[in-house]
């Protein structure tokens, strides 16, 4: 499954390093920098709609917004570009 939110489209940023650290003043400079991915905090959501439950994998600062709060409590219907499954587009 691709972490990627439905909602907002949010995935990993992989310009992130992994630096070790030795606790000495030089030997940060020569520390390994090792790639790495930071992953958005996904969480899985059931929303009603009228046709039935929906779960989505939604990132939790999208949760936190008015606009996802009004589609989840039923005020606003839930936009067409949320029930397509995301991809990486490969």
């Amino acid at each position: 499954m691709a972490k990627i939110c439905q909602v907002s489209g949010k995935k990993g940023n992989t310009t992130a390093k992994h630096i070790r650290n030795q606790h000495s003043q030089g030997w940060k400079y020569k520390a390994p920098h090792k790639n790495r991915i930071q992953h958005p905090n996904l969480h899985t959501v059931r929303v009603m709609t009228e046709h039935g439950v929906l779960k989505m994998k939604v990132a939790t600062s999208v949760i936190k917004s008015a606009e996802f709060n009004a589609v989840a409590c039923g005020l606003k219907p839930v936009p067409k570009s949320w029930l397509k499954k995301p991809s990486y587009n490969i």
